[in-house]
């Protein structure tokens, strides 16, 4: 029934196989990609004509993760995957840059590739295989794609490149890159290392592409088995004359234009020369009109680029290599815990960083389960920025991709959670843009920690780089402007401290590029970082030794793993109580660590000192803090350790006699007591009078010793104490041990022979046995 054909590889020590022929026979191409017990289903679908009037390309990439992949029900209250959640927005991301380059100009065909997960086995990631499938269903589709691409993951760890790590392998490691290549060259980087030297990134690159290439030839052999029809492109019409009308026209104009550094001069000169060119070709059909446009803007990438190659010359008058000038700026917010304001040219950002508790932290419910997130960076890229009128609201993927980029920048330098126990979230809100406003992020997101007194490692400066590639010459441009980020062939992301690259994100707009430039790329791009780091180093050269006073103070403290019920108590009582009184937050995980945390010392210091009495022991000897909790005539109870009570017995109130407790001491009030025994069933005997309730300082003991009673005073130890008595028995009445001991059952005489006569209403007064208690041998009692 099924005409299946397939193919597998083994590849990085595991076996990929592409099929085709079984599902989704409807679309015009479908792929089953499997590795491991990992399967990805890439459908693609294309119209078969052109809307009247389209003047772009409208592909769209879906990636969805089915949670019953990982035998998982969604969270949330309607329990099945609804909108697109920041992972999967970054895959389809992930997909589209590479293979859309790789469509033929003018081809307008709307386009659909939608690569779904169906089973995943928590080792091999879905990533790559959604790539990968989405490449081979357009190569098998028959539309005009001018492909195959393949990708890998690498990985880096003790000098050695690894292929397809999994998340643990990559967590060990320094290093996390994706790419995407065609056969003869990269199209596609993006990356997260820990502080990586260029050649290693570079050699990364080079790695996986030799390992895509792998992956492209068996898309290759099953497109040969499998491969619909090629779609027959009409011819494009030819539009010399045209073009030669328009430069004549107003190719002038756009020279001046793009000698003019201003942003909003430049634009309204060039939209001058845009409406001159409509204007002369108003009687023109609405094809030839729109063919027009697409002209000019020919026209002026031709004149851009030429300018670049020939004469060295770009839009704003820089040479290849000069970053544009720099402003930085720190606690530009008062109210904010960190704050920055960066300025590059005409670019710039306002980021904050914002610390809280380990409640702040974000809930991400994925294919392997619950996970928790520490660290946020948001980025936002209103209308405003950019002198247009437009949607505001909701993050674009285009905001959630850049924030992303900016995430991983500066990811690699973080404090590790016990360093550093705060939730942290950066958020970077562009106020202009023109070219790199990511990179932007990258550096006042990491001067808004640095103000915030976050610990990083270093600080991490950013850059874009850009290129124009004709023939076999080419210039790569340093920190592009918006207008050569357009007209270029490449954007080319690089962030990293002093010591090495964080972070490296690379997308191509031709077919791609050579490891020459990338190599050029990067060594230029170091150049450019360094001179960034300098010029915020003028505004904060390193981390705040302080937290800002709005910051909530977090403490960390370790308690023995069997006191956390005690801590917890029975239903949370007794740590909401803490909670409740001292106006601290409390968590506390299964290995016994403690996080206290608030804007007021005084009320961590309060909740610490509660827990300490919860888990540690009273020493002897020792003076505490305490509050009188119960009046008895014999003295007082004072709780002074969280649940601890000790009994301060009526003499040890005042050194002078004490005839009535409540004259002296109130329920509530606080005194400070030393503890002077702990028996052996736990119990605590506290002293006032030897402590100055004042200072808490100790006092000496300057009451004389009691003498002996007549009859022979027992020796007691002080009033109140039973001294070595022995075990209590049943009655409290400290006699020593019960005398049932050798008697066998209860009510059986044991051993001890007839029962000896006594007179009535007396007893024996024969010899004392030797076990007698004290009491029974006569004496003071």
């Amino acid at each position: 029934m099924f005409d299946t054909k397939k193919v597998s590889i083994e590849w990085g020590g595991k076996t990929l196989t592409l099929e085709t022929g079984k599902v989704a026979r409807q679309a015009d191409g479908a792929v089953i990609a499997t590795l491991g017990e990992t399967v990805v289903l890439c459908a693609v679908t294309a119209a078969k004509s052109v809307k009247e009037g389209q003047d772009f390309f409208p592909l769209t990439v879906h990636y969805q993760e089915k949670f019953s992949s990982a035998g998982r029900i969604p969270g949330g209250f309607f329990k099945r995957e609804r909108g697109a959640t920041e992972r999967e927005t970054l895959v389809s991301r992930l997909t589209d840059r590479p293979i859309r380059p790789l469509f033929p100009e003018g081809f307008y065909n709307e386009i659909n590739v939608i690569a779904q997960v169906m089973s995943y086995d928590g080792e091999n990631e879905p990533d790559i295989l959604a790539m990968i499938a989405a490449s081979a269903a357009l190569t098998l589709s028959g539309v005009p794609f001018m492909g195959p691409i393949g990708a890998a993951r690498v990985g880096y760890k003790d000098g050695e490149y690894q292929l397809n790590p999994t998340d643990a392998e990559i967590a060990e490691g320094e290093l996390d890159l994706v790419v995407a290549a065609t056969h003869d060259a990269v199209m596609m980087v993006e990356s997260e290392a820990k502080e990586l030297s260029e050649d290693v990134m570079l050699g990364a690159v080079m790695f996986a592409h030799k390992a895509s290439q792998q992956v492209i030839d068996a898309i290759i052999d099953l497109a040969e088995q499998a491969a619909k029809d090629p779609w027959e492109l009409a011819e494009q019409d030819d539009k010399s004359a045209m073009k030669a009308e328009l430069k004549r026209l107003i190719g002038d104009d756009i020279a001046k234009a793009y000698k003019t550094t201003q942003k909003s001069d430049r634009a309204a000169q060039l939209n001058a020369a845009r409406d001159k060119a409509k204007a002369a070709m108003a009687d023109k059909t609405p094809q030839e009109q729109m063919a027009a446009i697409k002209l000019v803007k020919k026209l002026e990438a031709e004149i851009v680029r030429t300018a670049i190659l020939k004469d060295g010359r770009r839009i704003d008058g820089r040479d290849t290599k000069t970053v544009r000038p720099i402003e930085a700026e720190v606690h530009f917010l008062p109210r904010a815990h960190g704050s920055a304001l960066f300025t590059r040219g005409e670019t710039q950002t306002i980021a904050t960083c914002t610390l809280g508790t380990k409640d702040a932290e974000q809930m991400i419910d994925g294919l392997n389960g619950l996970s928790y997130q520490h660290f946020m960076l948001h980025y936002n890229f209103p209308p405003y920025s950019v002198g247009e009128v437009g949607r505001f609201g909701a993050p674009s993927r285009r905001d959630i991709g850049h924030g992303k980029l900016a995430w991983r920048a500066l990811h690699a330098v973080l404090p590790t959670k016990d360093e550093f126990p705060y939730t942290i979230r950066v958020t970077s809100d562009i106020t202009e843009s023109n070219g790199s406003s990511s990179m932007a992020t990258v550096c006042g997101g990491s001067l808004a920690l640095m103000d915030a007194g976050v610990p990083i490692k270093r600080p991490v400066s950013g850059i874009a780089m850009g290129l124009i590639l004709e023939g076999k010459d080419f210039a790569v441009l340093s920190d592009i402007l918006g207008d050569e980020d357009h007209l270029g062939d490449m954007d080319f992301k690089v962030a990293g401290t002093s010591e090495g690259i964080t972070s490296l994100q690379m997308d191509i707009k031709i077919a791609g590029i050579t490891e020459e430039i990338m190599r050029t790329a990067l060594a230029q791009a170091k150049e450019g970082r360094a001179h960034i780091l300098g010029e915020m180093a003028k505004a904060l050269g390193e981390t705040r030794s302080e937290l800002s006073a709005h910051a909530p103070r977090i403490e960390t403290m370790q308690i023995d793993k069997s006191k956390i019920r005690d801590v917890i108590g029975t239903g949370g009582k007794v740590i909401r109580e803490i909670v409740a009184t001292t106006g601290a937050k409390v968590d506390i995980d299964d290995e016994g660590v403690i996080k206290i945390s608030s804007s007021d010392l005084g009320q961590i210091e309060a909740a610490r000192q509660w827990i300490r009495g919860i888990v540690e022991e009273p020493e002897v000897g020792k003076i505490y803090n305490g509050k009188v909790v119960n009046i008895v005539d014999f003295g007082a109870f004072v709780n002074f350790m969280g649940g601890k009570d000790g009994l301060v017995h009526v003499s040890e109130i005042k050194n002078e006699r004490v005839a009535n407790v409540g004259d002296v001491l109130s329920e509530g009030q606080e005194v400070k007591v030393k503890v002077l025994e702990i028996d052996g069933r736990g119990k605590v005997r506290l002293s006032m009078r030897v402590v100055d309730q004042e200072t808490g300082a100790e006092l000496e003991d300057t009451r004389p010793p009691r003498e002996p009673r007549e009859g022979g005073d027992r020796d007691r130890g002080p009033r109140g104490d039973r001294g070595d008595r022995g075990p209590r028995r049943d009655g409290d009445r400290g006699r020593g041990p019960r005398r049932d001991g050798d008697r066998g059952p209860r009510g059986d005489r044991g051993d001890r022979g007839p029962r000896r006569d006594r007179p009535e209403g007396g007893r024996d007064e024969g010899p004392e046995p030797e076990f007698a208690p004290a009491f029974l041998k006569g004496g003071d009692e």
